[in-house]
């Protein structure tokens, strides 16, 4: 039976690609074949392809592709690639492109009917950044119908982010399987320990893991800190 999940965080920045490629080769590792999709990404690079082609392409959405065992071609990986760093609602209108929820989920659906045991779809900023005037992230995710893993960057002021999208998560009516603390840099936060231990009791959902912070290191390298058995 597939594992589906929505990929969320606490903000943007706190890691969710890195820890999404973690918990890929976590799979992997199990014998799962994973797939990942980043259906919309803001911050595009404009790439040459065969046949003098050119197509807009994500750092994180490449990263996911690196890491994942079923090969899929970027369009369906990424179908909404923007090109302009902000707010996907801004990046689209800057491009005169409409992004709608129900388009994207299209999308996800297409592709999750590749054959995997594990599937993540990453969101893009938090819980409820903007894709369109009326609609946000979380739009896609309860439309997907599928639970959610949070990253939660281990910094000052998670423990008020983290309890913040739980709650808007759970008001939407969908259910937190899990969650991932990420140290997002080498400076460790004050009082660390005592903010994860918060953090496990408030959240009431297991906690798959702490990721530490080393620079250059591989995600396959890093799978050892994830236990995706917990997963609810």
């Amino acid at each position: 039976m597939k594992q589906m999940y929505f990929v969320a965080g606490t903000d943007t920045g706190v890691g969710k690609t890195f820890a999404s490629c973690v918990m890929l080769k976590a799979a992997e590792q199990k014998s799962l074949r994973t797939l990942a999709l980043k259906p919309v990404a803001a911050g595009c690079d404009l790439v040459e392809l065969p046949k003098g082609k050119t197509q807009w392409q994500n750092e994180d959405a490449l990263a996911l592709m690196a890491n994942m065992s079923v090969k899929l071609p970027y369009a369906q990986v990424n179908p909404v690639a923007l090109e302009v760093p902000a707010s996907p609602h801004i990046a689209a209108a800057l491009e005169s492109k409409t992004v709608r929820a129900d388009r994207i989920v299209g999308y996800c659906r297409g592709a999750m009917m590749a054959p995997a045991d594990f599937v993540l779809i990453e969101g893009a900023g938090g819980w409820r950044v903007p894709i369109s005037p009326t609609e946000t992230m979380a739009d896609i995710a309860k439309q997907l119908e599928i639970k959610v893993i949070l990253v939660v960057a281990l910094r000052l002021g998670c423990l008020n982010h983290a309890l913040l999208t739980v709650e808007a998560i759970r008001k939407d009516g969908l259910e937190i399987a899990g969650w991932v603390g990420n140290r997002v840099d080498d400076q460790k936060m004050a009082y660390e320990e005592q903010n994860i231990a918060t953090l496990k009791s408030a959240l009431a959902s297991p906690c798959l893991g702490i990721l530490p912070y080393v620079e250059g290191q591989s995600p396959s390298s890093l799978s050892e800190y994830i236990n995706l058995d917990l997963l609810s």
